[in-house]
């Protein structure tokens, strides 16, 4: 059975947990990652050794074997790990650097055994296989990958390092579902990787850590013929330019928009093609009416003047004067008649008070 073997580049076989590990390469790392290298670190003491297999880790943390070498290949990367294969480009052997920069010490640490697989360690290659063709850029063409695309997708390079910077971002291991999506935006959207690890820095950095979310902010910029990362950055700008003006407009702060929110916003900016001053005259017209902000009501004026073929300001002067017009031409008239209730609702009679006060007079007299 194949065997791996320990070593260390710390005087005396330390090991506690260096500080410049805590200092300089902890804070980047995933947080798995750091299990890994801490289990190993454990595993180094002889009491420990029939723990450090590659099956034995990854099940201790209930974690998959490549969970596991994918840390290896992380530390071994930044330079914390050395990795040791053989002609078959098989996993031997993992060498704890020194990373204060001292002497390398070479102690050979306890042998372990293998369970991965009988006769067999675990194999490190990283074969790129031909990019599979798929021509479609729609959501209802998402299907689900084979096993056998899934490993030759894995064993590419550029997609084994996306998995990594996305579950790193996201502080968990992918499961299969979200590794089709990944695959999906490889492969389906012809996405290359350095625009999916822009994609899913954006949503990160907007609040946004579900898949499914930045799912469909991939198809949206699809369906904009964003293939580029220069075609990203520049829609994002306009995009972003439109949601912090409009909540501006709002008085909203302290939070991102809501998902049901940038619904209305790329409503308006996008199927209506509104210019930004007026998505910014409606909020301020419903912030008059409503005294506070309501995507709604804004959406109501809104999609009154797309209806009016509204597309400059001037066009909604000329309405809100044609407005004006109507309103005053149909304004009821006033009347000196008054109005009948149950007090007047009768035939008032009249009296001529002159005669009256003659004939009052005339019988005082007499």
């Amino acid at each position: 059975m194949s065997m791996i073997q320990l070593k260390s580049d710390y005087p005396h076989n330390h090991i506690s947990v260096p500080r410049v590990f805590i200092d300089k390469y902890m804070a980047d790392a995933n947080g798995e990652f750091v299990k890994v290298y801490l289990f190993l670190l454990r595993c180094m003491g002889s009491s420990a050794a029939s723990d450090c297999s590659i099956s034995a880790i990854a099940d201790h943390f209930n974690y998959t074997e490549k969970d596991i070498l994918r840390a290896l290949k992380y530390w071994k990367k930044v330079g914390v790990l050395s990795i040791e294969l053989n002609d078959k480009n098989q996993l031997t052997g993992v060498c704890f650097k020194d990373l204060t920069g001292g002497v390398q010490h070479n102690t050979t640490a306890p042998v372990v055994e293998i369970t991965t697989a009988p006769a067999e360690a675990p194999v490190m290659e990283e074969t790129k296989p031909a990019r599979v063709k798929k021509a479609t850029t729609s959501a209802s063409k998402k299907r689900e990958y084979s096993l056998d695309e899934v490993k030759a997708f894995t064993n590419n390079h550029e997609v084994s390092e996306l998995l990594f910077i996305i579950e790193t971002y996201l502080k968990h291991p992918l499961n299969s579902t979200e590794m089709n999506t990944l695959f999906f935006w490889y492969d389906g959207l012809k996405f290359s990787g350095e625009l999916i690890e822009y994609l899913v820095e954006y949503c990160i950095t907007n609040g946004h850590s579900s898949l499914r979310y930045m799912d469909k902010v991939a198809l949206g910029w699809a369906e904009n013929g964003i293939d580029s990362i220069e075609k990203a950055k520049e829609h994002v700008s306009i995009r972003s330019k439109a949601y912090y003006s409009i909540m501006k407009a709002f008085g909203i702060s302290g939070r991102n928009l809501a998902d049901s929110e940038i619904v209305f916003v790329n409503k308006w900016s996008k199927d209506f093609a509104f210019d930004i001053e007026i998505i910014q005259e409606a909020c301020k017209r419903t912030i008059s009416a409503t005294q506070k902000p309501s995507f709604e009501y804004a959406d109501s004026i809104l999609t009154n003047w797309h209806n009016q073929n509204v597309h400059t300001l001037k066009d909604i002067a000329a309405l809100d004067e044609a407005y004006s017009k109507t309103k005053r031409s149909t304004a009821p008239t006033q009347t000196s008649t008054a109005k009948r209730n149950k007090f007047n609702n009768f035939e008032q009679r009249t009296y001529d008070f002159d005669k009256l006060e003659k004939m009052l007079l005339t019988s005082s007299v007499q």
